[in-house]
């Protein structure tokens, strides 16, 4: 004798009064129960060797648009034969149409269908009827037989098929080629059948009642010994939800400034619009450099002008640009023009608002941040927009050093979630020594450069007031959102893909 859980028990008595294997289908429409569950019980069964299982594969053809289109008005390979009788057995394509029902681009299309039949032959211009052709009978041909037959039944089995007299074979080869006319799938039935054992089992085999939670009554009778309780499966898989959210690029926005608070770093701002002498000058920018010119930067038509800071610091500014100043340096050996320095630029970088900063406060020591806009013509592609996030910082510190800088940058791209990473000696007019970081992009194989850093000249520091090192970096934000929710390109971050902000996981 056995004890079996109900939906065991009532499967096995099933397959036990059955005189063979029954369809899983039909099976969980007795039992009232998914076919997911018959299957379950199945297996469990199968697994003490009561039941066994068997597969059968068919395959499965239906109808479509083309092939509705056929059955209704005929292959155009019959009417490009009956014009070709009409016309005498030989005409051109252009001709075809005064003999039949067609235009010349559908003889044109039925032309490799014509040909492959063997109904007409085509001699440069001409299409002549060939025999076969001349003797065709309106009997279908196989592919004409199966568009019928699936006409009528829209759905049907090869074994449906090849019993209505349907030569699937050849209707498929003649039907080569021809998308539209029909569409089929392999499919299997799954059945059921008891063992011997399972037959010999099931008159004997007792029910064994599941429940789902335990209750005050089952503790009083002590019916509770007489029950299993039903697992809950925690690997099964669940409606997926899709709970409120922050946009992922803003918690990004929002994790770089805790890693900098965390730090000890003061967060600062400064306006989208800036005068040259913020954003270029006073970081010993060249006025002829390139990066100055109208198509690497967005100027502002109105206002016209900026005004610019005190007048002694300006002239320090000056000095340093023409002839190094006070700074032991050469400078730029050039006439510095005040003009240019007023002119009102949309930020190229942060950078115009950690020296302010470093203008107001130059004493050590001290550490501040900026996380915000900036704006250059930057030709759009996969890494590149022109307007971007940038994070920019300084630490203003006697003892600091380029050992300092590096680490810094490092626990911070280690607190984003990246460790492979690389810095590269590169050039900046305001620092020295500088360097790039460049992370690995997996999806692209690539090291992509996240920003640059390095220690200020004394030509940027000293006019400000600064005798003490200050280390200073500009990091793009949209490229490291890239890497973190695995991004092909920088401008899915700003599309409204419904789907991708659902899906975008709360924690990464």
């Amino acid at each position: 004798m056995i004890t079996l859980r109900e939906n065991e028990y009532r499967l096995l008595q099933a397959l036990a009064k059955a005189t063979g294997p029954v369809q899983v289908a039909q099976l969980a429409g007795e039992l009232a129960l998914d076919q997911s569950l018959v299957l379950a019980a199945a297996a469990t069964l199968g697994e003490q060797g009561l039941t066994q299982r068997h597969e059968q594969t068919y395959t499965e053809y239906r109808i479509d648009k083309l092939g509705i289109g056929f059955a209704a008005t005929g292959l155009p390979e019959r009417e490009v034969v009956r014009g070709l009788a009409a016309a005498g057995g030989s005409a051109t394509v252009k001709e075809l149409p005064e003999h039949c029902s067609l235009e010349a681009g559908q003889v044109g299309q039925s032309m490799r269908f014509l040909v492959a039949k063997g109904w007409a032959l085509r001699k440069g211009p001409q299409l002549e009827l060939t025999p076969a052709g001349t003797a065709l009978s309106d009997a279908p041909g196989a592919d004409e037989a199966l568009i019928a037959a699936l006409a009528e039944l829209e759905t049907a089995t090869d074994a449906q098929l090849g019993a209505a007299g349907v030569d699937l074979a050849a209707a498929e080869k003649l039907l080569k080629g021809r998308k539209g006319v029909f569409k089929s799938k392999a499919r299997s039935n799954r059945f059921l059948e008891a063992t011997p054992a399972g037959r010999d089992a099931a008159p004997t085999a007792t029910l064994r009642r599941q429940v789902n939670m335990l209750t005050g009554e089952m503790l009083a009778d002590g019916s509770w010994r007489d029950v299993d309780f039903r697992p809950y499966d925690m690997s099964l898989g669940t409606e997926p939800a899709f709970p409120g959210k922050v946009h992922p690029f803003r918690r990004i926005l929002e994790q770089t400034r805790t890693v900098f608070l965390e730090m000890g770093f003061e967060e600062i701002v400064s306006p989208f619009v800036e005068s040259g002498f913020w954003d270029f000058d006073a970081l010993f920018q060249p006025q002829d450099h390139p990066a100055r010119e109208m198509q690497d930067t967005f100027y502002v038509e109105r206002p016209d002008a900026c005004e610019l800071p005190p007048t002694d610091l300006v002239e320090s500014v000056r000095n340093t640009h023409q002839d190094g100043g006070d700074t032991g340096g050469l400078g730029w050996g050039y006439t510095w023009d005040e003009s240019l320095a007023r002119k009102p630029v949309l930020r190229t970088h942060t950078t115009a608002a950690t020296i302010r900063a470093l203008a107001e406060d130059p004493n050590p020591p001290r550490k501040v941040f900026c996380v915000g806009k900036v704006f250059r013509r930057e030709t759009v592609d996969y890494k590149h927009l022109p307007v971007f996030y940038q994070v920019d910082g300084i630490i203003i510190d006697e003892k600091a050093s380029f050992a300092s800088l590096l680490g810094t940058l490092e626990a911070f791209y280690r607190k984003m979630g990246f460790d492979k990473f690389e810095f590269r000696p590169a050039f900046f007019p305001y620092t020295e020594p500088s360097v790039e970081i460049f992370v690995w992009f997996e999806s692209k194989q690539d090291w992509v450069e996240m920003g640059g850093a390095g220690v200020f000249r004394p030509e940027v520091t000293k006019p400000l007031g600064c005798d003490v090192p200050v280390l200073a970096w500009g990091l793009g934000l949209e490229r490291l959102a890239m890497f973190r929710h695995q991004l092909t390109d920088i401008r899915q971050i700003y599309v409204a893909d419904l789907q991708w902000l659902k899906e975008a996981e709360l924690c990464r």
